[in-house]
């Protein structure tokens, strides 16, 4: 996916193929928000924008977790995208939150021109070389610091600044972002489907890291489930983790996954 460079950031990355603070509470997912009856909010209901910040917070949060105690050494450990460390990776995640900064506080005019699904149609689902150039960029700029350690403070100040922007969000509102008008609510799910995933690219060898939160990993999961089509049902002996990395091409389709699939297996990076 290639958005605007250098600032910003460029979406999930592309994995190295063949590698496999809020209103959340550390390490426990919140009970999701439901109308009367237990049936899920409406789209556009003041319960699903709650839904979406609590969320992010816990998107955030996690990645805060499985980050804040590292040393500089762990910092320097391989991710699952191709020539990043965990510092360098952090940095690319750090630019959303900066975005979300950014486009929080200027709101924009609808109506939307993508939702929290179609959004992601936008960006390749193989490397190019935009998405190279972004690649180098992070690097430069992360071997910059003069201690990976730094990364990690800046992301400790940014991240729950955003969470709070997104909780103060006008919910009925619009923002504009890597040349896209979406819903507030749709805006955060981008936000979270991002941070999710990468955070799963984050404690490729940290194996004693936290996973993401339940609530947030929910989010990336009804993403995946939205870029495929209604007729499409994916295997059923996928946990949501392995649906996300084979979503976003970090772990390859096995022979059984390709069967059980069928033509649908050829959609499949559905977003690098």
């Amino acid at each position: 996916m290639t958005p605007e460079r250098p600032s910003g950031s460029p979406g999930v990355r592309e994995p190295e193929p063949g590698r496999g603070s809020g209103p959340a509470e550390r390490g426990v997912a919140p009970a999701p928000v439901s109308t009367a009856g237990g049936r899920p909010p409406p789209r556009d209901s003041p319960a699903t924008s709650a839904r979406h910040h609590i969320a992010l917070a816990q998107a955030y949060d996690g990645i805060t977790r499985a980050v804040a105690d590292l040393d500089d050494t762990d910092l320097q450990r391989p991710t699952r995208c191709r020539g990043w460390l965990v510092a360098d990776l952090l940095l690319h995640v750090l630019g959303d939150a900066q975005r979300a900064l950014v486009a929080l506080a200027s709101p924009a005019d609808g109506p939307a021109t993508v939702d929290d699904v179609s959004y992601w149609r936008g960006f390749p689902g193989e490397a190019d070389d935009t998405a190279a150039r972004h690649a180098w960029w992070v690097r430069r700029s992360a071997a910059a610091f003069e201690r990976p350690s730094g990364v990690v403070r800046l992301w400790c100040d940014t991240a729950p600044a955003a969470v709070r922007a997104a909780g103060r969000a006008d919910p009925d509102g619009f923002v504009s972002t890597q040349g896209h008008v979406l819903r507030v609510p749709d805006f955060l799910a981008t936000l979270t489907t991002e941070a999710v995933v990468h955070h799963l690219d984050l404690v490729l060898d940290l194996p004693d890291a936290p996973r993401p939160g339940v609530l947030a990993v929910r989010v990336a999961v009804a993403t995946m489930d939205g870029l495929l089509s209604d007729e499409a049902v994916r295997p059923a002996a996928w946990s949501d983790e392995e649906f996300l990395l084979k979503a976003t091409g970090r772990l390859p389709l096995t022979d059984r996954d390709r069967l059980e699939l069928g033509e649908v297996a050829g959609w499949f990076p559905l977003l690098g």
